[in-house]
């Protein structure tokens, strides 16, 4: 049975396309008040409107969530406009695909401030609102390229790994207060960034689908039913939590044929 989210507030960042789109159109769809935000203006009006227009309540902001001091009060200012912040998605991501040896400081700084530092803000900032009223639920969105090896993704490997990591200590923080914290993990999902990826690496792409178990890349309707069990009642004894969905590809040891 879907859950009813009729009177309560979720916050989704990066909300405006792809998983984070997905996951605030099935939290509105199933009443949830949604506040998504978003650095592109015209997507996040496009995101809203599609939303609002299946009957959901949404609110769109524009914010990179890189602008920590800016997240941190827009996360203040929806828990003094709602009076409540039930649920917070941190999906908002940052990736630079290049070796090592051409990556640059800026490149690995920019995909942690997104990936990691706007999680750390955003989960504080709703900690306080979540703690206040004894409850709350957060899902990070990380990757299998936070605990699997990817060449030429330094950075967003290792900003993804950081989140993980990080997710488990807030989860331990947060469970006395009735909070809980957990992470998804992601394999390829069929997004806009794959999809550029694609068109301009296919013979890669090709070889990336191929190796996954289940021989293709998930939809983001597929990541968000998995987010929205995470913060559901239904998920209501977990805690700490790093659940791939992936088609299989975290649990495959690979064996060249």
């Amino acid at each position: 049975m879907s859950e009813d989210f009729h009177g309560r507030v979720a916050i989704v960042t990066g909300g405006s396309d792809g998983i984070g789109f997905a996951t605030a159109s099935l939290l509105a769809k199933r009443g949830a008040q949604v506040v998504i935000c978003g650095r592109r203006q015209a997507l996040l009006d496009s995101a809203r409107d599609r939303i609002a227009a299946q009957g959901g309540r949404v609110e769109a902001i524009q914010l990179d969530v890189a602008d920590t001091v800016g997240l941190a009060d827009m996360i203040e200012g929806i828990g003094q406009k709602y009076r409540r912040i039930d649920m917070l998605v941190n999906n908002a991501m940052s990736t630079h695909y290049a070796p090592i040896s051409k990556l640059t400081l800026d490149h690995w700084r920019k995909d942690f401030a997104v990936n990691c530092d706007a999680a750390f803000v955003s989960t504080k900032a709703a900690l306080k609102v979540m703690t206040a009223a004894g409850k709350g639920s957060i899902v990070n969105i990380a990757s299998t390229c936070g605990i699997r090896a990817t060449v030429n993704m330094a950075s967003y490997s290792a900003s993804k790994a950081a989140l993980v990591h990080f997710t488990a200590v807030a989860a331990m923080e947060a469970a006395p207060l009735g909070i809980r914290v957990n992470a998804i993990i992601p394999g390829q999902v069929q997004t806009t960034p794959t999809e550029q990826f694609s068109a301009l690496a296919t013979d890669t792409a090709e070889r990336v689908t191929a190796a996954i178990p289940m021989q293709r890349g998930g939809k983001p309707e597929e990541l968000a039913e998995a987010i929205i069990f995470m913060l559901s009642d239904a998920a209501s004894y977990i805690t700490g939590a790093a659940l791939p969905v992936d088609g299989g590809k975290a649990a495959q040891l690979y064996m060249p044929s």
